[in-house]
């Protein structure tokens, strides 16, 4: 039986350092010697409304949430092998990857960035990171 046939290697990633999903789906889930974070926003863990009205104080706040999701899962940043970014508006681009290349300095994670209707914050983003063996 292949890894993904078998559903037992497919492991939620939770931890309250990171807002609580909203919806069916999981902070992250583990499977196949990867961590796939699901979209997370500028959101406090606790709080319901965005944590600040610029681009670059929303990136900061989205970037930690994932580094918390990733730390519980017992890996980092430097882990992260893709990212999508869902901007509200291009015309943050500049400002975001500034902000974004603080957390990525050394061999950063392909990366697509996507321009979209956001509800009532600026960005967003999932990753995909690798753990190196599937049980590690």
């Amino acid at each position: 039986m292949t890894p993904l046939q078998d559903r037992s290697e497919k492991t939620v990633v939770q931890t309250p350092r990171a807002p609580e999903p909203v919806g069916g789906y999981s902070q992250a889930i583990r499977c196949s010697g990867f961590v796939f974070v699901s979209g997370q926003g500028p959101f406090v863990p606790g709080q319901d409304d965005p944590i600040g009205s610029d681009i670059a104080t929303q990136t900061e706040q989205t970037l930690h949430n994932i580094a918390a999701i990733l730390e519980s899962a017992g890996i980092g940043m430097q882990d992260v092998v893709k990212a999508t970014i869902y901007l509200s508006d291009l015309s943050h681009f500049s400002e975001f990857d500034r902000v974004y290349r603080t957390w990525f300095e050394a061999a950063p994670p392909a990366r697509a960035t996507i321009g979209c209707e956001l509800e009532g914050f600026l960005v967003e983003i999932d990753v995909i990171a690798c753990c190196g063996s599937s049980d590690r």
